[in-house]
């Protein structure tokens, strides 16, 4: 036997004898720990979780599938479910193959709003849909050393499959992870899993019309959530660094409720985009909107999907229009649909978008070029781009030696 393997099993039989010659007064209890404002923590939901010498706080509230949050109610998720497992589409937000329980809808309070060691978590908030209810669970730390406890209720209570969160992939994750590995090893592994950010998709579809695409904003202007007496969540950590000191319930309900709020904001909102994404090509959406997600489509490589979506806004005015035009007649073309994109090209070659005007000129210059044959019309769509007052000077490069081929072509 090697070395190495020797001292592992001696560290293996250490760590037995330690366990077996512990003092039975370690193992706390509840009486064994005297939790300040008991009595009113347990008024309000709150269990107390315990792990080797420390403890932390749980809360947990149940709300039937029926309960509407904003526009929706939580059994709605079924119907989302549906269409994601029967609708066979790529996207990034794709359900397919996940029952309704296994979405984690997830959120962090910490102590700031930057990154790194020096910030640190206080409350891990989760909501799941299970069959017939709605379960939001929330873990809080009591004191900044039983930040062990705190994970460990969260890590053995939660078989996480799928987060879904709101600037998760940025932020809340990154610091589960940051607290994780100083603590790793009195914990549990951290689970592998797929993660659905739904601000990426708030910002592909609101950004046009929402100075800020906050979950607070997304809420009062898609999601019809009107947040009453609500704590804002700035304020979360300077209510928990009084509550360090005063240790009193009261000042950490409004933010426990605030948390308990973003939670269900993000059941709400996953059915709101899930519905959108498949009712995308319905006429009553709105036009920049449609567009945003049309190009969220082709970045999806769902060029069918983008197509019926481009299509129905083909007539219509408004400030992406040209852009829309455009991105129809490139799909076309990727379809070898050149007789459907021809017109749109020709329509856009008196786009007020430069862009829109010089990449059409070009694609107009190809298809006559190496289509059609026609080097007489493929060097007056390549005259008419080079005519443009806003070509830049590498453009200008790219269509002069197009002119000099083309040139070269008609005459011989």
């Amino acid at each position: 036997m090697s070395l190495k393997n020797k001292l592992q099993r001696m560290k293996k039989h250490i760590n037995v004898q330690e366990a077996e010659n512990k003092p039975a007064a370690a193992a706390h209890s509840e009486r064994d720990t005297d939790i300040p404002f008991a009595e009113e923590w347990k008024s309000f939901g709150v269990k107390p979780f315990f792990f080797e010498d420390e403890y932390c706080l749980i809360r947990e509230v149940v709300y039937p599938l029926t309960h509407r949050h904003g526009r929706y109610s939580f059994s709605e998720l079924d119907e989302v479910m549906a269409l994601w497992n029967e609708g066979g589409l790529t996207h990034t937000l794709s359900a397919e193959g996940y029952e309704k329980s296994q979405l984690f809808f997830f959120d962090t309070e910490t102590t700031g709003l930057g990154g790194g060691a020096g910030n640190m978590i206080f409350l891990l908030g989760h909501a799941r849909v299970y069959k017939d209810r709605v379960v939001v669970k929330q873990h809080l730390l009591p004191k900044p050393g039983n930040e062990a406890a705190l994970y460990q209720s969260f890590l053995s209570e939660v078989d996480i499959t799928s987060l879904v969160t709101y600037n998760g992939k940025a932020f809340d994750w990154p610091q589960v992870k940051t607290r994780h590995t100083l603590l790793r090893d009195r914990l549990p592994k951290l689970p592998e899993f797929g993660h659905f950010d739904l601000l990426h998709g708030a910002r592909r579809l609101w950004k046009h019309k929402m100075e800020r695409v906050s979950l607070s904003t997304v809420e009062k202007e898609e999601l019809s959530v009107i947040r009453d007496e609500d704590t804002p969540g700035y304020l979360a950590p300077m209510l928990y660094f009084q509550f360090l000191k005063a240790e009193d319930p009261a000042l950490l309900q409004g933010v426990l409720s605030h948390n308990e709020q973003d939670v269900l904001s993000l059941i709400t909102l996953y059915i709101h985009m899930s519905k959108k994404i498949f009712a995308a090509s319905d006429q009553s959406s709105e036009q920049r909107e449609a567009y945003a997600m049309a190009k969220w489509f082709i970045a999806h490589k769902e060029t069918d999907r983008a197509i019926l979506q481009l299509e129905a806004l083909k007539g219509k005015s408004f400030e992406d229009s040209d852009r829309a035009l455009f991105d129809l007649a490139m799909l076309y073309k990727k379809q070898n649909r050149q007789a459907d994109a021809v017109p749109l090209w020709e329509k856009l070659m008196t786009s007020d978008l430069h862009k829109c005007r010089y990449q059409s000129a070009v694609e107009l210059a190809k298809y006559f070029e190496h289509h059609v044959k026609d080097f007489s019309q493929a060097l007056q769509a390549a005259k008419q781009a080079a005519a443009d007052e806003e070509l830049s000077e590498k453009e200008a490069e790219r269509l002069h030696v197009r002119i000099v081929r083309l040139k070269r072509k008609y005459s011989s």
